[in-house]
């Protein structure tokens, strides 16, 4: 008998429900693979995910489990509840959230934790949530905390060995050279990467919960020890260049063995003591052990439902699941309305031109709120976006231009005239800009850096932001790119404290 023909009636329309639900989901993230805007690593975890259900899947069942249709069917439901806030709040993340709990309900069914090769479903799920574009959000939420206490931790131990030694926020000062621990060094890829270790880790041995969040706990110390570590070898590169025979250690791919090498140190303890902390023989519930006691409370066994009482529940499924999906988006993070800030009529003796918007731009903004305008000035692009909903709306450059297919460079940062990321974007035709960005705040705030723009905004939610871009050719003369910087500082009125910071790392 084929498998389609033991399939019931009653599985195929839950089924079918499922798929409508995920449909939408599916489709968002598989284009986060493919975007470039994302720099998404999540075919990475995807392809871990499918190794690890293909090594168990291809052993035998060997224990009885209890409760899987039941934990499967109440998995489902929640899928539900959380693609039906996804769909409401426009957030396509939550919607990534349901499609986790999806491969729950599917690790469960096939019981993955009941093989001759166990795997757990909870910690499958866990892992699926890898492939969102996590690291990117981590990135913007939480980046701006993780470099300051990467830059202390750095400095920390940099302290033990030189006493020239001096550090100042995200600025670390070593032999007359100055270091800034930038947002690319935030750590978050290696906290994803370390974090994904302990999950898999955690998905093979199924450990009580207690323990598998010990090993998660330990995981996220040892990372931020490993990216210290990594910044304070590339510190010891930029202030001692002969260390490394003369080699920048800023370069590739010197720059990513050093990450990747003080990284496998940091997560060595891991692969070293982590064991499994109970017999074969324990039972499992959920993927997690339970031992003599169970971990988790098990499902009460509910009485068998009628052949016609499960039909309609899932005809029932299925309708809600069309009515989630047919809903109207409506997202919660709308810029309020906000004034348009004119741009000066002139810089630098030269008059503007205003261009246009994108179609999708234009689309986005009437969605979502907030403003853009752009306007040339001769060699100089200048752009501004202003917005109450900075998550929504501001980003850095590489984000919009790798996008429409640039090759986009981070050459790091300035702080004079006034706080600026800049980027080397190139394009397949040879086109060859130099991009600078500037966020600013209506208090007077002023970064480079978008995490911290974001990490200001949540201390003071619905404060309006701006970023300022400037796009110049690279090969444009460094007086007259200086002039037309002036000239939009002054326009603009930004202001910059006074300081100076010649690395990034």
């Amino acid at each position: 008998m084929t498998l389609l023909a033991r399939i019931s009636p009653t599985t195929a329309v839950f089924a079918l429900a499922s798929l409508v639900l995920a449909c939408e989901p599916m489709r968002w993230l598989a284009g986060s693979w493919t975007d470039p805007s994302y720099a998404s690593s999540g075919v990475v975890y995807l392809a871990a995910l499918a190794g690890l259900l293909a090594w168990s899947l291809s052993s035998p069942v060997t224990r009885g489990g209890f409760g899987q249709r039941q934990m499967a069917v109440l998995v489902l439901l929640a899928s539900a509840l959380a693609r039906l806030a996804g769909q409401l709040l426009a957030i396509n993340v939550i919607g990534g959230l349901a499609l986790a709990l999806d491969v729950f309900a599917l690790a469960t069914l096939l019981r993955t934790g009941q093989r001759q090769r166990p795997v757990s479903p909870f910690w499958l799920s866990v892992l699926f949530l890898f492939t969102l574009p996590v690291e990117r959000i981590a990135q913007r939420l939480i980046g701006y905390p993780l470099q300051e206490l990467s830059a202390k931790l750095s400095c920390a131990g940099l302290g033990t060995v030189f006493s020239d030694l001096s550090c100042s926020g995200i600025r670390i000062g070593l032999q007359g050279r100055d270091v800034l621990v930038d947002l690319p060094c935030s750590g978050t890829s290696g906290l994803m990467l370390s974090l994904a270790l302990v999950v898999i880790l955690n998905a093979l041995y199924r450990p009580r919960f207690l323990t598998a969040a010990a090993w998660i706990a330990a995981g996220l110390a040892l990372s931020l020890l490993g990216n210290a570590l990594r910044i304070g070898l590339l510190a010891v590169g930029i202030a001692f260049p002969q260390s490394v025979f003369g080699a920048d250690v800023m370069a590739q791919p010197l720059h990513d063995l050093i990450g990747y090498l003080a990284l496998g140190l940091a997560m060595a303890p891991v692969l070293i003591f982590y064991r499994s902390p109970a017999s074969q023989t324990s039972k499992t519930f959920c993927g997690f052990r339970s031992g003599t006691r169970p971990a988790l409370v098990p499902l009460p066994v509910l009485a068998p439902m009628t052949r016609g009482v499960r039909c309609l529940s899932a005809l029932v499924f299925l309708s809600i699941a069309f009515v989630i999906v047919s809903l109207p988006r409506q997202a919660l993070d709308v810029s309020a309305a906000i004034p348009p800030q004119p741009l000066p009529m002139s810089l630098g003796g030269v008059a503007g031109v205003d261009e246009k918007l994108l179609p999708v731009e234009e689309r986005y903004f009437r969605q979502y709120g907030g403003y853009a305008r752009k306007r040339r000035y001769g060699e100089l692009a200048l752009t501004l976006v202003r917005t109450s909903s900075p998550l929504r709306h501001l980003h850095a450059p590489d984000d919009c231009l790798r996008g429409l297919g640039l090759e986009v460079t981070f050459l790091g940062s300035r702080f004079e005239p006034v706080p600026t990321a800049l980027y080397r974007a190139r394009s397949r035709d040879g086109g060859d800009w130099r991009v600078a960005v500037t966020f600013v705040s209506e208090t007077g705030a002023t970064t480079h850096n978008i995490a911290e723009a974001i990490w200001l905004w949540l201390k003071q939610p619905g404060t309006t932001w701006t970023s300022v871009q400037r796009i110049t050719p690279w090969a444009l003369a460094e007086d007259r790119r200086a002039a037309f910087e002036a000239a939009t500082g002054a326009a603009l009125d930004l202001s910059s404290p006074k300081t100076r910071r010649e690395g990034n790392s």
